[in-house]
């Protein structure tokens, strides 16, 4: 699944591209792709320019000139700019025919992301949005502690927890564990305020690193044809060797999610 390092760089990219354009019609070939009434959406959404592409968490908000809609990858879903006379592929759900004879086409092969309006003034007040916590680079340390402390989750767990911060999932949490030599089963409450401003510390370095490297590609991840480079710097996901210590790297899963880490490195505290 795109996180909040992928996310950003898909916003990065389409800028680049589409920024002022006006949509001049749209086709929905997945009406569940949409949430809500698809001819409200394309009707509301037509002849409207694109003025802006926000980012919160792993969400995009395309701010258009009266409306907005916020977007989802989920696990699979991908934009491309194609010009508008070539052939529809497969898995491609959404179509933004744009001024510019080019389209800003959805393709996702497994169908899980989601597109909603929104109130272009208030989206953040609004769900899915209004029920994420703050990103690390925004959340205050004294309000993260107090959230991790109020949590019966394990660290990891709770890395992946929207509601506490926005953005992190499975990749980067891995990676967050490792740097801070903690064992993800870690209860989450157990953390000092030494260790929950360390945690804010390295959740900011790892995603801000990520992000400069354009993500990290695991899968069919890009961004419009470009390819994220942060896995080369991964330590701890999809790792057999351990890069600090030499030992065995160690798979289990925990809540259900695959989790990697180092044994020897990250001790194990409840």
């Amino acid at each position: 699944m795109p996180e909040l390092p992928e996310v950003e760089t898909v916003r990065q990219t389409l800028r680049q591209f589409i920024l002022k354009q006006e949509i001049l019609d749209i086709d929905v070939y997945y009406d569940k792709i949409i949430n809500g009434d698809t001819k409200e959406f394309k009707r509301r959404l037509a002849h409207q320019h694109i003025q802006e592409i926000e980012r919160v968490g792993k969400y995009l908000i395309f701010i258009l000139d009266h409306d907005a809609f916020v977007s989802h990858l989920r696990m699979e879903g991908k934009y491309h700019i194609i010009d508008s006379d070539t052939p529809i592929d497969k898995h491609t759900h959404v179509v933004f025919h744009l001024s510019n004879h080019q389209d800003l086409r959805y393709m996702d092969t497994r169908k899980f992301g989601r597109m909603e309006l929104v109130d272009v003034h208030h989206y953040l007040e609004q769900v899915p949005l209004k029920k994420l916590g703050k990103e690390p680079f925004d959340i205050e340390v004294k309000e993260l502690y107090q959230l991790l402390h109020k949590s019966s989750l394990p660290i990891k767990t709770a890395l992946l927890d929207q509601s506490i911060m926005a953005g992190i999932g499975n990749i980067y949490a891995n990676e967050i564990c490792f740097e801070m030599k903690i064992d993800p089963r870690t209860k989450a409450s157990r953390l000092s305020k030494a260790r929950v401003q360390e945690l804010k510390d390295i959740s900011v370095d790892v995603l801000t690193r990520a992000i400069k490297q354009g993500g990290t590609t695991i899968h069919s991840f890009d961004a419009n044809g470009i390819h994220g480079l942060f896995q080369v710097e991964l330590n701890a996901h999809g790792k057999k060797v351990c890069s600090s210590c030499g030992g065995p790297i160690k798979k289990i899963m925990l809540n259900q999610r695959g989790t990697y880490y180092c044994p020897l490195c990250q001790k194990r505290r409840y």
